[in-house]
């Protein structure tokens, strides 16, 4: 045998041939691949190849007699994807020698020439135990060895003492919270729009899990064996071989896209992979339907499988580690509760009764002691789903059933989410389960529709818990005193229900409720206010994000929309509950305030009190000079400013607002330098900017281009110019770092930005950003609207794009050359989704021609 240390010729010739080799395997099996399209065929022609490569490098590596390598994780496994680590144990029979350390280091750098991404360790067998003891994830790697080459007699060694050391009970519960955490790093949703397919709930890595579990307890090695053991059904067991097999195709396709390791489906490669499998788009307009649409859909109907038959799996093994007495307590002659959960009678209760698969879930809701749904029940209920028909929804009981789950007082959430894991929840409804696992494209949800859903309707049933009291408490005492308030589930269940049917999805999601309520024999009240709820769910967060909420007139035809308290109410907590449902990125404090703004405002005048513009100006004004008196300022020390300011600014401002710029402004009204005030913003995270200089042309452009150079986001934007021509803006913004040093960024902030208006230097050009991965994905087409107000005074402009760096600013500088006025600005980021209103007016918009140039050079400023 000889060493790799001899000579270079020969360890050259030695890396050369078999880098050659594992380069010819691999492209002969990557495209053996692309032929047949067998994942597993792939995945053990690759281990082949890596496990004859390593033992011609063993051999010449020279080590001692008493040595084994040994492949551990996925490669023990027998499976290596095309960029996957290839992980080995050099297992030793003693402590290594200087020479053998030499020798071993040669080796490891040889494997990592070949191009292999090796992730070794080299220990003896006590070495293996003692890691073993201190590390879940060393054991569990591990639990899956298999010896490529050496010392056999070592290696039977390290299985004896490593199964005699393993205690299954511990190594089941080490696994199951390291599965919850997992989980909870993912939303604990398989229905993520972006999921990682190893990783993800419902993902390979679950089911990996419990094949771990059932391997360290000694009752099984495959999903065949696990059915030999009883502990899931022959059915069940292809079930999982047929999933497992999915997403390894997946997988496999996701890694030769990619090019490297990659286990997540972001949008960018869901067309190439759908494609790749032979799916393709259909239908156009609103009724088509992408081939990454038709992928997405079928991995979420597989990884709900894998969730449910994962929970039966976990119980069956759970019982036979931990075996305990049967604690039975009959509930009725269908269910019993043993040992805390919920059991069936019999196997065939629910083909005898199939009313009993809602009921199940009814005796769920009022019996919150119970922990959950034995294996029994939940696989009975999984193979009976299919009861649920046409017959099956016409039945009265059934319907008052379902009635009952919604309106139970405690567990309707998780009532619906394990009926939407075990398809029931989608075949009672049957327009529920279209959308199940269906993708949206508007780049600010995060979730499936069905998922959104469910979320909105959790969002919801937290208002009624006082754990979350916490939270949002004005909407938590608005549901306190809302009757009948489980009516707001089923419009909560219905808002969004018709998505991807083409066409409105509001009012065609209409039609879907009004049956829904008719046939479980809702009153026409109750059926009239989901209705509303369900067609006018969006209505409010336009109104509030969209509109001048200091215009009386927009207060009054939102009032006269939403008609009275309970209807206004109901609006206002589904709209909260619908935009926290998106993504946790799209909600925020300044958002939440403009809804309890419109909510109240709107709440005043259906309580009979006008919204007057004159009384609102007299109550802001006196709480500021309320605030002012705090301040230890003169009584007459408001006096100057405000006479210089209109009705206009103080309805735009709030009190705490008005107050403050007063203070900063006392004594400088006539400042011939720039005056910049900054704070932490009163509402949510961010700052708050003041900005106090003679008017110019140009400013916002000025200042939305510090903004941009800071990388700072503009939430919302007041412009107003004084009597005597001073221009008074407030800017909120905000910025990930401003909750680290925030008093170091406002003293810089009031610095920089007074010395860069002051200096009037040239406006730089603005910079257009790129977009991000998911805007050039789903890029949206930039839309401009300018329309005049109803009483020609003002313009209302609407801009949507794609959000990039620089974007405002593109967007301030077209304004500046038309000598645009800004009144306001409401600066919305749904994601990725931009959707700015400005309020604005000029001399130059009179002209027709002059407003479409306008609108083309806005739009060639939104294009990146």
């Amino acid at each position: 045998m000889s060493s790799l240390a001899m000579n270079s010729d020969p360890r050259e010739q030695l890396r050369s041939s078999l880098k050659l080799r594992l380069k010819s395997d691999r492209q002969v099996v990557i495209a053996t691949f692309r032929e047949d399209g067998k994942p597993e065929k792939l995945l053990r022609s690759l281990r082949q190849s890596v496990d004859e490569v390593l033992t011609q490098a063993w051999q010449a590596a020279g080590l001692p007699a008493n040595a084994a390598l040994v492949a551990v994780g996925g490669y023990g496994r027998g499976e290596l994807f095309p960029y996957s680590d290839v992980d080995v144990l050099i297992l030793l029979g003693h402590s290594p020698d200087e020479e053998t350390r030499h020798r071993l280091e040669e080796l490891v750098q040889l494997l990592w020439d070949l191009g292999l991404e090796i992730g070794s360790a080299i220990r003896t067998v006590e070495e293996c135990l003692a890691e073993s003891e201190a590390d879940i994830t060393v054991q569990t790697s591990l639990l899956e060895a298999r010896l490529v080459t050496g010392d056999a007699d070592l290696f039977a060694r390290l299985q004896k003492e490593y199964d005699a050391a393993m205690d299954p009970q511990a190594f089941f519960h080490a696994k199951t919270s390291e599965m919850r955490q997992r989980h909870a790093k993912y939303e604990d949703t398989a229905f993520s729009l972006e999921p990682n397919c190893k990783e993800s709930p419902g993902g390979l890595r679950d089911l990996q899990v419990i094949l771990w579990m059932a391997k360290a307890a000694g009752l099984a090695s495959s999903w065949r064996t696990l059915a030999t053991r009883g502990l899931i059904t022959q059915t069940e067991a292809r079930q999982l071989m047929e999933k497992e097999r999915a997403f390894k195709d997946i997988r496999v396709r996701l890694h030769l896209h990619a090019g490297r390791r990659e286990d997540r489906l972001v949008f960018d490669v869901q067309t190439a992979i759908a494609e790749s499998l032979g799916l393709q788009t259909t239908g156009s307009g609103v009724h088509m339907r992408r081939a990454s649409e038709y992928l997405m859909q079928r991995y979420y109907w597989a990884a709900k499988a894998v969730v449910q038959l994962n929970t039966i799996l976990l119980q069956n093994i759970e019982a036979m580690l931990f075996p305990q007495g049967c604690d039975k307590h009959p509930i009725n002659e269908r269910f019993n509760e043993v040992n805390g959960f919920i059991d069936i009678s019999s196997d065939d209760v629910f083909e005898r009764t199939p009313s009993a698969i809602l009921e199940i879930f009814v005796l769920m809701t009022e019996r919150p002691a119970l922990k959950g749904i034995t294996a029994r029940a939940t696989r009975a209920l999984w193979h009976e789903r299919f009861k649920i028909d046409a017959a099956f929804r016409a039945d009265p009981v059934n319907r008052a059933y379902f009635l009952r789950i919604l309106q139970a007082p405690s567990g309707i959430i998780h009532a619906l989410r394990r009926m939407n894991e075990l398809s029931i929840l989608g075949r009672y409804l049957p327009n529920f389960r279209k959308i199940v696992g269906q993708m949206q494209h508007d780049l600010f949800h995060v979730y499936t529709v069905d998922q959104h859903i469910l979320m909105v309707v959790r969002n919801m049933r937290r208002f009624t818990m006082t754990e979350h009291a916490h939270e949002y408490p004005y909407c938590s005492q608005l549901m306190a005193n809302y009757p009948q308030h489980w009516l707001l589930y089923v419009a909560a269940l219905f808002h969004d229900i018709a998505k991807g049917r083409g066409g409105d999805h509001s009012k065609l999601g209409v039609a879907d409720a009004v049956q829904f309520c008719q046939e479980h024999g809702m009153s026409t009240d109750e059926t009239e206010l989901v209705a509303f709820l369900v067609e006018h769910h969006l209505l409010m967060s336009t109104v509030a994000q969209k509109q001048d909420l200091s215009d009386p007139d927009v207060i009054a035809a939102f009032a006269k929309a939403v008609r009275d308290e309970r209807h206004l109410t109901g609006l206002y907590l589904l709209t909260v509950c619908d935009i926290r449902g998106t993504s946790p990125k799209v909600w925020n404090a300044w958002k939440a305030k403009l809804l309890e703004d419109l909510y109240k405002m709107t709440l005043r005048v259906l309580g009979g009190e006008p919204h007057s513009a004159d009384r609102e100006l007299k109550n802001r004004q006196q709480e500021a000079l309320a605030t002012l008196r705090l301040y230890g300022l003169p009584p007459s020390a408001h006096e100057a400013l405000w006479k210089q300011l209109d009705m206009a600014y103080f309805l735009r401002h709030d009190a705490s607002d008005i107050a403050w710029q007063t203070r900063a402004l006392y004594d400088r009204l006539d400042s011939e330098k720039p005056v910049v005030k900054c704070r932490l913003a009163p509402i949510g995270e961010g700052l708050q900017i003041a900005v106090y200089i003679k008017d110019q042309p140009d400013l916002f452009a000025r200042i939305c281009g510090y903004f941009d150079r800071k990388n700072f986001s503009i939430l919302d934007a007041k412009i107003h110019t004084t009597r005597h021509g001073y221009a008074l803006d407030t800017f909120l913004v905000t910025e990930q770092s401003f909750a680290k040093s925030y008093r170091d960024i406002i003293n810089l902030i009031e610095h920089e930005l007074c010395d860069l208006l002051q200096t009037q230097a040239p406006i730089q050009p603005p910079v257009r950003g790129r977009l991000s991965r998911l805007s050039r994905t789903f890029p949206i087409q930039p839309t401009v609207d300018l329309r005049s107000d109803e009483r020609g005074q003002y313009y209302l402009l609407s801009v949507t794009a794609n959000d990039r760096t620089g974007l405002l600013y593109s967007i301030a500088n077209v304004l500046t050359k038309y000598r645009v006025n800004l009144h306001t600005a409401k600066v919305m980021t749904l994601g990725e989704r931009v959707e700015d209103v400005f309020i604005v007016d000029g001399q130059s918009l009179a002209n027709a021609r002059t407003q479409l140039q306008l609108e083309t050079d806005l739009l060639e400023a939104l294009k990146v």
